[in-house]
């Protein structure tokens, strides 16, 4: 099997809030942008867009009609939201392809196991997420403890990769791209 030839799979990213997840995939999107055998997937949610959203926005009703059409492959619910990866993306994996989903611990904690989606979550010692959390400012200080709080409810979360963020961004970066560019699919298997 050459570098480019792999097992189509679904490779959901989590992690907690401060983890710097989307950091960490928008790193590795941009060092795999010439491997066509691995797709980022954007997804849907019932949350309105904002600068630098990873989304698109769909209405509660849109993304109700998608779900009973069958237009989704997978889809969740998390901090109120409606999640969705659009049926293409499933394509995309039956094609051989890997693709790689923004997704959510308690989503891939109750997710069955499959040969064909494999888990990376990404974290970052409680000390680090606390301080990134309380310097980007979205929320107030008994919603970041509540959100620190959280994070004991995933301790032990299964995951095929676990990338831990305390240090350089390049550094978490680097080792999710390697993850993905993995040629062997039995490297990546639970």
């Amino acid at each position: 099997m050459s570098a480019h030839q792999q097992s189509g799979a679904w490779v959901f990213v989590c992690g907690p809030s401060g983890s710097g997840k989307d950091s960490v995939m928008a790193y590795a999107q941009q060092a795999l942008a010439v491997r066509r055998d691995i797709v980022f997937a954007r997804r849907f949610v019932t949350r309105p867009v904002h600068a630098g959203s990873d989304h698109d926005a769909l209405t509660s009703a849109a993304f109700a009609t998608l779900l009973q059409t069958g237009g989704l492959s997978w889809h969740w619910r998390a901090h109120d939201y409606s999640y969705g990866i659009a049926r293409a993306y499933g394509e995309a994996v039956g094609a051989g392809r890997r693709v790689v989903v923004n997704g959510s611990r308690e989503h891939v904690r109750d997710m069955p196991v499959s040969t064909d989606v494999r888990v990376v979550h990404i974290t970052a010692d409680p000390e680090a997420l606390a301080q990134r959390l309380h310097k980007r400012g979205r929320d107030s200080a008994e919603a970041v403890a509540r959100r620190m709080e959280r994070n004991a409810d995933f301790h032990g979360l299964s995951a095929d990769c676990v990338i831990v963020n305390n240090g350089e961004l390049a550094d978490a970066g680097r080792q999710l791209a390697n993850y993905l560019a993995e040629a062997d699919s039995a490297q990546l298997a639970r």
